[in-house]
């Protein structure tokens, strides 16, 4: 598959060495322009791009920057990406720790959701609660006993199920989180977020998440 991942910080990076070895064709970017991704590039055999770039052509495009930097992103973002392409969010809200006030996340929208009104397209929330490490150490061949599983939110049933057939050949399970109006389930601070247990375990931290975010989460 055509593949763009926006933001090469530990997630977008190891995502792109794990993908490129898996065959996909991989264009990378980030804020920096792609003369500062010349390593990477080098590394992988991903294609450095602009942000703008990125998604051309993509069947799946992964955003993985920080939120306070999505407004920054180029409009029509995704305008040259395939019709039906999956868009995921591997992003965090964190208000005291990097992003500063996000009046919408504080008064309760799911944070992807608020990442979706950022670039303008339906997202499927996964590897937000992932250690980047474990995307290139942790995977297991399907059908593995206590294999590792994700947690997957989003509301089109195509471009999620398209996630988790990429996310299983990068080597985890996954676990249908709902909606996106229930990716709070996932988000920092609940029982999933960084959680390395296999799909019961992951069904279980799921639904034992409360609503109510903690201080440490809270601008």
């Amino acid at each position: 598959m055509k593949i763009g991942i926006i933001g090469a910080g530990n997630i977008g990076g190891n995502l792109t060495r794990r993908l490129t070895a898996l065959g996909h064709d991989v264009s990378v970017a980030n804020s920096r322009g792609p003369e500062t991704l010349k390593d990477l590039a080098e590394e992988t055999g991903a294609t450095a791009v602009t942000a703008a770039e990125a998604a051309r052509g993509a069947q799946i495009v992964v955003v993985t920057v920080p939120l306070k930097s999505l407004p920054d992103l180029p409009s029509g973002l995704l305008d040259g990406a395939t019709g039906d392409v999956a868009v995921i969010d591997t992003g965090n809200y964190y208000p005291q720790q990097r992003d500063g006030r996000i009046a919408a996340i504080e008064d309760g929208l799911a944070e992807s959701r608020w990442t979706e009104k950022q670039i303008g397209h339906p997202v499927i929330k996964a590897f937000n609660g992932t250690y980047a490490q474990d995307i290139l150490d942790k995977g297991r061949p399907q059908g593995t006993p206590g294999r590792q599983a994700l947690p997957v939110a989003g509301d089109d049933p195509a471009a999620k199920q398209a996630v988790r057939d990429l996310i299983d050949q990068l080597g985890f399970d996954t676990v249908d989180a709902g909606g996106l109006d229930e990716s709070w389930r996932q988000q920092p601070g609940t029982p999933v977020y960084g959680n390395r247990g296999d799909a019961d375990a992951i069904t279980k931290a799921l639904a034992d998440a409360s609503p109510e975010c903690t201080a440490e989460w809270r601008a």
